[in-house]
């Protein structure tokens, strides 16, 4: 394979940019997930139900926003959003290391950060979604979907392996001044992009609650998207119970350090990368519809190998079975997405995006708080358990719908 072929779109230089800055953003974000619950549980000593409120908050913004996001951000271009969201992003994160340098830092602070972040994180991901279809065009959304999730996988990769020696270093809450830097320097490098859409013409006078409605009916009524919509619901619920209690389950019951916790979450990255890498042949073999609901099937039960870990060799072996579980993650969500982009009007891409994601990561901040309570109720290990099985359940939305057979996106 030619250099040029190799590269494809990154050859475009504003989907180049598109690209850097996703790399740089998702870099920042990467070490949130890491540093902002180890804030709570090592530097203000969170319990299990407190470090579980926090998982919630981080993803609270869906279910508060998630709906009207979509349409509001059907009326605006979508850049601008991208751009204005990672700056405020930037300057919401700055204030936990200014807080905890001060004396003030609480949980509660730490919550509000989490749900604030949450809520502009909402408005980015609509907007970035809706975007890359007028940067791309839709004959290339497999491979602009591939190659940025090649990147965030990468940042998959670093971005824990570089936090936990970070946390080490300095102090969770001065690693989140990199975060902090992450994505002020995304939203600078998106406003170099000179690709602009057009401002999106307005049908009549602006009725918020007429257009949620048509986003949401578009989705509902068509039996694919549904089934894509309800299997990501019930995988993300479980995925953050399962989540909420594996870092307490590394660092309290297997005894790891922050290093050897960012080296876990790290393998969980190369796995990302090996799917984002694969993704795009795997759709082309197997077909675009069925390789949605196939990768779950193979991948998820990999995740029982944790649980059942002890000291030693088993924790390797279980660190590569959750690098198994991102491998089947990413090739699930490239070609989800690119089928959901293929098969969306423009004027409807905001809002679909919004209602997917409403109810698809509507059930996170309550797998939070039912990871939590689990956790506290149960112990980090058997929340574990409940956390693989739903996930591998969540094949059935999927494998009961036309995505059983469908290889290619309908022409419809």
């Amino acid at each position: 394979m030619s250099k040029t072929s190799r590269l494809g779109l990154l050859r475009d230089r504003d989907f180049g940019r598109l690209f850097a800055a996703t790399a740089l953003g998702q870099l920042g974000d990467r070490i949130i997930f890491l540093a902002l619950p180890l804030v709570a549980v090592m530097a203000l000593n969170a319990d299990e139900f407190q470090v579980g409120l926090l998982a919630a908050m981080t993803t609270a913004g869906s279910l508060l926003v998630g709906l009207p996001a979509g349409a509001w951000v059907d009326r605006m271009r979508k850049r601008s959003v991208l751009i204005s969201t990672d700056l405020v992003r930037a300057l919401v994160l700055l204030t936990i290391p200014v807080a905890w340098w001060a004396g003030l830092l609480t949980i509660w602070w730490l919550c509000t950060v989490a749900l604030l972040h949450g809520v502009l994180t909402v408005f980015f991901d609509v907007a970035y979604v809706s975007y890359l279809p007028h940067l791309v065009g839709r004959g290339n959304l497999v491979e602009g979907n591939s190659k940025l999730s090649a990147i965030r996988s990468v940042t998959s990769i670093s971005g824990p392996a570089a936090a936990g020696p970070l946390v080490g270093l300095v102090g969770a809450p001065a690693t989140l001044l990199v975060s902090s830097a992450g994505m002020a320097v995304s939203g600078l490098l998106a406003l170099t992009i000179r690709r602009r859409e057009p401002k999106p013409e307005p049908s009549g006078k602006p009725q918020l609650r007429r257009e949620i409605k048509e986003g949401i009916g578009f989705v509902l009524e068509h039996p694919a998207l549904r089934a894509i919509m309800l299997g990501d619901s019930i995988f993300n619920l479980f995925l953050v119970m399962y989540q909420t209690m594996l870092l307490i389950f590394l660092e309290r019951e297997m005894g790891l350090q922050p290093f050897g916790i960012g080296l876990v979450l790290s393998g969980m990255g190369c796995g990302a990368l090996l799917g984002a890498l694969t993704a795009t042949t795997a759709s082309k073999w197997i077909g675009q519809g069925r390789v949605i609901w196939l990768a779950a099937l193979v991948t998820c039960p990999s995740s029982v190998l944790m649980p059942l870990a002890r000291p030693g060799w088993s924790l390797c072996a279980a660190a590569i079975g959750l690098a198994a579980l991102s491998l089947g993650g990413v090739v699930r969500v490239v070609a989800q997405s690119s089928f959901q982009q293929a098969l969306t009007p423009d004027r409807l891409l905001g809002r679909m995006s919004a209602t997917t994601r409403f109810v698809s990561w509507g059930g996170i901040p309550v797998g939070g708080l039912l990871g939590g309570a689990s956790g506290t109720a149960f112990g980090a290990t058997s929340t574990l358990w409940i956390g693989a099985a739903g996930m591998t359940l969540s094949v059935l939305p999927g494998f009961l719908s036309p995505l059983r057979t469908m290889r290619e996106v309908p022409a419809e």
